[in-house]
């Protein structure tokens, strides 16, 4: 079925002795920065319908801030289901259906009638559409790119934080002017785009000079391990395990801040359409953030340090998001929301590429990996806005949704420094299997010659 599946792709499938580093890989790396666009970005941007919604539907915060709390467990719960989809159908395939259902839940938002509508709309609909596009996408870049994978994945990854600094702005201005239904309308119209990225996403096949005949039957059983559809054996390697909880808890602070800024800054005393400007001041130094941390991760010097300058990362965003809850003029949120953007940058594009480095599970693990881990992130997407949203519906304070933030990604920081230290303590299985393999075609040629 696989085979007949092929056919419906536009480019077919291109051999590499190794990661080429760059050839098609630009193309869709490319892809990648519209995918994280027209996704996380329009994600992060959703906080400029929060009020309007809150209005039309005499909703509170926490019931508005379910649409993206659904949304999010929606695109994370089902990871899985993609690593099995684009294991199974391809990444092509996958994207393209995935575009088509983002851009079918959005516009169909605009037509709702009630918040629980926008539940189904926005969090179900389109939420699967996001969970079939930027998982796929995530990880066929990473096996384009091997050396520059962390510079190239920050540099392509910005796309995200454009679509906060320029298009939020916009669809602000667009809002006032046609209202949050037509703007969600030509949001959706614009991520259709999507769909022509997913025939972009040109197959890539990776086969070893190294790889002999004769060593066939040696690897027969790794390659097995690779083909499986979802190979939920990683959750043996408590490497991996530790690594995922760090995700789970620094999930509770990626999506609030840009949710709730603009309130805390009105609530401050500040104009809305300033407050508005919070996030592209957010987005313009998660821009820069992301080009950092690409060109630090792409020094020699750090390239077996990349976990540790993850955590200091996190250590900083931690401290962030403490402040937040302290400041109360424009120019010292303004200087919160530039850290917040910086770090948020680094973490943001480093957090998933990064499970494909021998310090956590490897690149040939990785489209397993990437699904059970987004996995777990799932539960603390689903219950990180709704809690900010609870805490400020109590203390009539939006600051008080910070907190629950800075713990999370406290929290984090601590399973993220035990990762190095269980991958040490423990043999790599990856390595002892290739290893294994090594040794068993040197006896088959060997057995081979003494026939002969």
């Amino acid at each position: 079925m696989g085979q007949w599946l092929l056919t419906l792709y536009f480019l077919g499938a291109k051999e590499y002795s190794k990661a080429p580093d760059g050839g098609w890989g630009w193309v869709v790396a490319v892809a990648f920065f519209l995918v994280e666009m027209f996704t996380y970005g329009i994600i992060k941007s959703f906080g400029i319908f929060l009020q309007d919604m809150m209005e039309e539907f005499g909703e509170t915060n926490s019931r508005v801030s379910w649409i993206i709390s659904i949304c999010v467990f929606i695109m994370t719960f089902n990871s899985p289901l993609s690593s099995v989809m684009m294991n199974r159908f391809g990444f092509q395939f996958v994207v393209m259906i995935g575009g088509l259902l983002i851009s079918t839940g959005t516009i169909a938002t605009s037509f709702t009638s009630s918040l629980n509508q926008i539940y189904i709309t926005y969090g179900l609909v389109t939420g699967l559409g996001y969970c079939l596009t930027f998982l796929p996408t995530v990880t066929i870049l990473s096996k384009y790119f091997s050396h520059r994978r962390s510079l190239v994945t920050a540099l392509a990854s910005t796309g995200e934080s454009l679509a906060m600094s320029a298009l939020a702005p916009g669809f602000s201005v667009l809002r006032d002017k046609i209202g949050w239904r037509h703007t969600m309308a030509v949001i959706g119209a614009l991520q259709s785009v999507i769909i022509i990225c997913g025939v972009l996403l040109r197959p890539i096949i990776i086969k070893p000079r190294m790889s002999q005949k004769g060593c066939n039957s040696g690897c027969t059983k790794q390659s097995a391990a690779n083909s499986r559809l979802l190979d939920f054996s990683i959750l043996k390697d408590s490497s991996f395990v530790l690594y995922s909880l760090f995700g789970l808890f620094a999930t509770l602070g990626f999506f609030a801040p840009p949710l709730y800024i603009i309130e805390l800054s009105v609530s401050h005393g500040m104009e809305r359409e300033q407050a508005t400007y919070m996030l592209s001041i957010m987005a313009v130094a998660e821009i820069f953030g992301r080009f950092v941390i690409g060109w630090v991760l792409s020094q020699n010097v750090f390239r077996t340090r990349k976990l540790q300058v993850l955590l200091v990362c996190v250590i900083m965003m931690t401290v962030d998001l403490v402040g937040f809850t302290l400041v109360t003029h424009f120019y010292t949120l303004a200087l919160c929301c530039i850290v917040y953007g910086f770090f948020m940058g680094t973490i943001a594009c480093t957090h998933i590429p990064m499970l494909a480095e021998d310090e956590v599970v490897g690149v040939e693990r990785m489209s397993s990996a990437a699904g059970v881990y987004v996995f777990i992130q799932s539960f603390a997407g689903l219950g990180g806005p709704p809690l900010g949203g609870v805490l400020v519906d109590v203390t009539k304070n939006y600051g008080a949704a910070f907190y629950s933030c800075a713990v999370g990604m406290g929290l984090s920081a601590v399973f993220l420094g035990f990762v190095r230290p269980a991958k040490k303590g423990l043999p790599c299985r990856r390595r002892t299997n290739v290893h294994e393999a090594n040794c068993l075609c040197i006896h088959i040629k060997a057995c081979q010659r003494n026939a002969k």
